[in-house]
């Protein structure tokens, strides 16, 4: 067992509560980083008590993976700890790998969570990770958001993942394996010259020469982490003073809007994106640039699954029709990340978005006070072909919708972007 003195322990125990963090899950993906905190994490349980689960996911992307897993699988049963494998088969060949493969695999790891009983999951993330992600994101000329350190816990569809190690480095979790005279496997990828990860990487060695170790890499993202929470304060402030929310519309009036600085009306932008597309992340800077430009010449655009639309005296943002055209969830289930709805529900009834067919079916739309093209993205229950309610709509039939957003939720993710 690894020393319960040691630092690395102290590291990772000091942010663990076991009446909040327990039963507590951990990712391991058979790289040294995850091994170690699992061991850590085996050392934690035992001293306090606490249950310990641990996952690995599959992305299936290259040979031997399988074996990978299994190789972590092996480990677990060492140790006497539950083990689940999770397999991922949604690469399509489109889109940014890493990103998808990562996206993924966040969303299988809540959901086993939520299934399995676990209150929050530990990553193993370390300071390196934050240097290397830090000068990628520099690369991509982010602004204080993405150069800021990656945060020590964060909510994913409801899970607490938490990131224990951020302080520790690679090297020092390596020495403690080969103390223990564990192995890990070396991913490919991470060597691999076409991700830029792995570039990055390389490149450290040579960097630190320069003096940008990755100490003073870190440093400088927590440093902007701490901007970040004081923009994320400042633009709380100023949104609670005019932003409003009308059903499932973000509305915002422009002659304020327009008096921001440009940073605090991009938190709240991106926030009433989120907030209104269900969105785990914002959009990227150079759409959001365009469409803060746009806004300025009173015009708006589509993005991110929203359509933001310019009136005489505000800034609308609601859910794009298309968006949600093919979104579809069994009554009493959120739809759209939004919406639930609950009523006298029959055998086949299904709820989906309005659309044309549905509001032209519902010829008192108007009295509800709910713009066309809001209601269009709002949700009805069917029957086959056939409209059964659309509460929104001046039908609700028995059926009732609850908005699962509110202005909590609106004040909490313009906090932590």
């Amino acid at each position: 067992m690894i020393q319960p003195s040691g630092p690395a322990f102290h590291a990772v125990s000091d942010g663990l509560d076991p009446a909040r963090d327990a039963p507590l899950g951990v990712a391991v993906s058979g790289g040294s980083d995850s091994i170690a905190l699992l061991y850590l994490l085996r050392d934690w349980a035992a001293a306090t008590g606490a249950a310990l689960h641990v996952v690995t996911v599959d992305h299936g992307l290259r040979a031997g993976s399988a074996e990978e897993a299994d190789f972590v699988a092996s480990i677990a049963e060492g140790m006497a700890l539950p083990h689940q494998i999770l397999r991922w088969q949604g690469w399509d060949g489109a889109g940014n790998l890493p990103d998808r493969a990562r996206r993924a695999r966040y969303d299988l790891i809540a959901d086993w969570a939520a299934q399995t009983g676990v209150a929050a999951v530990a990553l193993g993330h370390t300071a390196d990770d934050i240097a290397e992600t830090f000068l990628m994101r520099l690369a991509r000329g982010s602004g204080a958001d993405g150069l800021a350190a990656m945060s020590a816990r964060r909510l994913h569809r409801g899970t607490p993942f938490l990131r224990p190690m951020l302080g520790l480095r690679r090297h020092d979790l390596r020495e403690i394996l080969t103390r223990r005279g564990q192995s890990w496997i070396d991913d490919p990828t991470n060597v691999d010259p076409r991700y830029t990860r792995a570039r990055i990487r390389q490149a450290l060695p040579d960097l630190a020469d320069l003096g940008l170790t990755v100490e003073a890499l870190t440093l400088t993202a927590r440093n902007l982490s701490d901007m970040r929470a004081t923009l994320g304060h400042y633009a709380d402030r100023e949104s609670r003073e005019f932003v409003r929310i009308e059903g499932d519309e973000i509305v915002i009036p422009r002659d304020r809007f327009v008096t921001l600085p440009t940073e605090i009306a991009r938190r709240i932008l991106q926030t009433a994106l989120i907030w209104t597309s269900g969105a785990d992340y914002p959009p990227r800077r150079d759409p959001l640039a365009r469409l803060l430009k746009s806004l300025e010449t009173g015009q708006g655009m589509p993005l991110s699954g929203c359509l933001v639309e310019v009136t005489q005296r505000n800034i609308r943002i609601s859910r794009e029709p298309a968006a949600v055209a093919t979104c579809q969830a069994e009554p009493g289930e959120v739809w759209d990340g939004r919406w639930r709805l609950t009523g006298p529900a029959q055998p086949g009834d299904e709820v989906r978005a309005l659309g044309e067919a549905g509001l032209r079916a519902c010829p008192g739309w108007r009295g509800g006070g709910l713009r066309r093209n809001v209601l269009l993205a709002s949700p009805a229950v069917w029957r086959g072909d056939a409209l059964i309610a659309a509460p929104l709509a001046g039908r609700p039939e028995g059926w009732r919708a609850t908005l699962i957003r509110d202005q909590e939720v609106f004040d909490r993710l313009l906090r932590a972007h």
